[in-house]
């Protein structure tokens, strides 16, 4: 695919930019976690070294670099969910399989319905873990929600908008989740008092969900008009949406953990857990706001 010259430069730019910004807060956390017993904070916020790369390489490979991104996810989930079920793992893993392949073949043939379909389906799997407690339950449910969600990724390939319309969206996608996060660990770590779920996730404060709000406006409104995404207003209801969702699977997945008694999926990330531990927040953004662009992109510019 080939992409215009400015668009594409316009997005170096501001990766360059937000590598710039990753190093500096790498330094200002590191400065600020010596004056505690524990460096956690650095290494969480460091550990993006090790994802930022990858979601680069992704998008600078777009269309093709997102579909392998949104398999290896994928495959990496199966690896971090089937060992929690005490039952056969060829039996999980054969199933997740299943699962991967049926949201593909309708992500693929049906995209119109995708969306509606698959909401369906995990609302169905939600009722049925809910009824039973059941940890097996719960793992298809996991998937399905990780699955659904990877594939809205090479999905925004197939929306009516110009081709640098589109990487220039994944990028302010892939930005707002990941500065959305990080601000509200940081907040939350330095300036949190007031606990929001303190059974699910006691981390969770009003303090860190305020940060990642102002982070994500910010972060939202200097992208978005950069890349000539939307009017202000547009890009501040988005900021809202996009923080809040992702806040809201991060706490979902916390849930998941919780019921499973384990504090992370896997120790793949050091300082961040496992893969799912990190795509948490993505599982929500990613098909809101695939479906906000499906219906409404008109009205954002």
């Amino acid at each position: 695919m080939s992409l215009s010259s400015e668009t594409d430069m316009q997005i170096s730019i501001a990766m360059s930019v937000l590598y710039g910004l990753l190093a500096l807060t790498s330094l200002s956390v590191r400065l600020a976690a010596r004056r505690t017993t524990s460096g956690m904070l650095s290494r969480q916020v460091n550990a993006w070294w090790r994802i930022f790369p990858v979601v680069s390489l992704a998008l600078l490979t777009y269309p093709l670099g997102l579909l392998l991104l949104a398999y290896l996810v994928c495959l990496l989930a199966i690896c971090e969910l089937a060992p929690l079920d005490q039952g056969s793992q060829a039996v999980i893993w054969s199933g997740c399989l299943a699962i991967i392949a049926a949201v593909s073949l309708v992500g693929w043939h049906m995209p119109a319905i995708f969306p509606v379909v698959l909401l369906g389906v995990i609302l169905a799997q939600a009722c049925r873990f809910l009824h039973s407690s059941d940890i097996r339950a719960l793992i298809w449910l996991l998937m399905l929600i990780t699955a659904g969600a990877m594939a809205m990724l090479p999905a925004f390939s197939r929306l009516s908008l110009a081709p640098e319309i589109k990487l220039a969206w994944l990028f302010y996608l892939f930005t707002i989740t990941a500065l959305n996060d990080i601000a509200q660990f940081i907040a939350g770590k330095l300036l949190g008092r007031h606990k929001i779920a303190p059974i699910i996730s006691p981390n969770k404060t009003w303090q860190g969900l305020a940060g990642g709000l102002v982070a994500t406006q910010l972060t939202s409104q200097v992208i978005g008009r950069y890349l000539a995404l939307g009017s202000p207003l547009a890009l501040l209801l988005l900021a809202v949406l996009l923080s809040l969702g992702g806040f809201l699977g991060d706490l979902l997945f916390s849930a998941a953990k919780r019921h499973m008694a384990i504090k992370d999926f896997s120790q793949l990330i050091p300082g961040h857990g496992g893969i799912l531990d990190r795509i948490d927040s993505l599982v929500v953004t990613a098909p809101l706001l695939y479906c906000l662009l499906s219906t409404s992109h008109k009205d954002l510019l």
